[in-house]
């Protein structure tokens, strides 16, 4: 597998999966409150931040941006609602500055070219495409041509569309970090489909994530089982504030629990079969070694049951050599509950 660089971070089989804290728009505007995000992301221990950088006008028309024509979750103007969530220039230079002074990654999903120039004028590192602009061709390919990782949901794709994406993707760079997404706010558990992830990682033999918008973090959790080098999950600092991308996400309290399960996983994740020091430890106190179970003279014949049998500790000869010893004969007198030794034994 491909492994992709962003920023510090090598992402990819054996690596540490990472997290991202979709902030979003849940910021509302409020360039303060996005600060206090990327400050509360890093104490999670997130390693990505993510915004969304929005100039309304460029990317939908007004008269049409009409409530629920983008879900039922959305119930008012998508037009207006994007225009006060939008960060100006000087807004994301800010928060990259901060999230830079404190150790975070600073990335942001563009949604029009426009924003594409303001994110190439700060100096991203990386994109994040979102699950909207996966049949966006032209998109994609003004994207692409910037030469920079790509980060791409699949969310309201079928798999026809994103094998298309990514190889549009593909003619102008091979970085590319394919997530699987279910644009259900929230989604529920059985529409996750983390199975394709297998599929994925099989057909295009890149890094693969989950953008995750369920309740809870076992989705994210299953997804690193199954091979995912990325986890992304909608961040706020209160589901109580005003917004509506707040219900179907996570707080801090949740996102340190996410960032803690998904470094236990990935180290858990180990194919070796071999003893580690502790437990050969435990293998020799909880093992059988042969023993006796009755006094035994010199040139007498060991037995099963009789005069041999198996008990702990397992320092001994090991249990599953018994047949190998029945039949044979002491070489000198052998008192009972005596562990036996090679040279014990003719």
């Amino acid at each position: 597998m491909k492994i992709v660089e962003i920023g510090p971070y090598k992402i990819g089989t054996g690596s540490i999966p990472v997290v991202i804290a979709e902030a979003g728009i849940n910021h509302n505007g409020d360039i303060e409150i996005a600060k206090e995000m990327v400050h509360a992301a890093k104490e999670a221990g997130a390693d990505i931040i993510k915004f969304q950088t929005h100039i309304a006008e460029a990317e939908m028309l007004k008269e049409k941006s009409l409530s629920g024509d983008a879900g039922s979750h959305v119930t008012s103007s998508l037009y207006e609602i994007m225009s006060k969530c939008s960060l100006s220039m000087q807004d994301h230079v800010d928060l990259m500055g901060e999230a830079d002074k404190i150790g975070i990654l600073f990335l942001s999903t563009p949604f029009s070219i426009e924003a594409v120039a303001l994110l190439e004028k700060i100096g991203i590192v990386a994109y994040k495409i979102g699950s909207g602009e996966v049949t966006n061709t032209p998109f994609l390919k003004y994207v692409a041509a910037k030469g920079k990782p790509i980060i791409l949901s699949t969310g309201t794709a079928t798999w026809e569309e994103v094998c298309r994406a990514v190889e549009t993707i593909k003619t102008e760079v091979s970085e590319i970090i394919l997530m699987q997404c279910t644009s259900n706010y929230p989604t529920a558990y059985e529409n996750v489909n983390l199975g394709i992830l297998d599929k994925m990682i099989e057909h295009f033999n890149i890094p693969v994530g989950l953008s995750d918008h369920c309740i809870g973090n076992y989705a994210c959790f299953g997804a690193v089982a199954r091979g995912a080098s990325v986890v992304e999950k909608h961040f706020t600092l209160s589901r109580s504030l005003p917004g509506i991308d707040q219900k179907s996400s996570i707080e801090p309290h949740e996102l340190k629990d996410l960032v803690k399960g998904v470094k236990a996983i990935a180290l858990a994740l180990g194919d070796k079969k071999e003893l580690n020091d502790e437990a050969k430890k435990v293998r020799y106190g909880f093992s059988e070694s042969i023993v006796t179970i009755a006094p035994i003279k010199k040139g007498e014949e060991f037995k099963e049951r009789i005069n041999v049998w198996v008990k702990r500790p397992g320092s001994g000869i090991p249990s599953y050599e018994l047949y190998n010893i029945i039949g044979k004969h002491a070489l000198r007198n052998l008192p009972q509950d005596y562990m036996l030794k090679p040279e014990d034994i003719i």
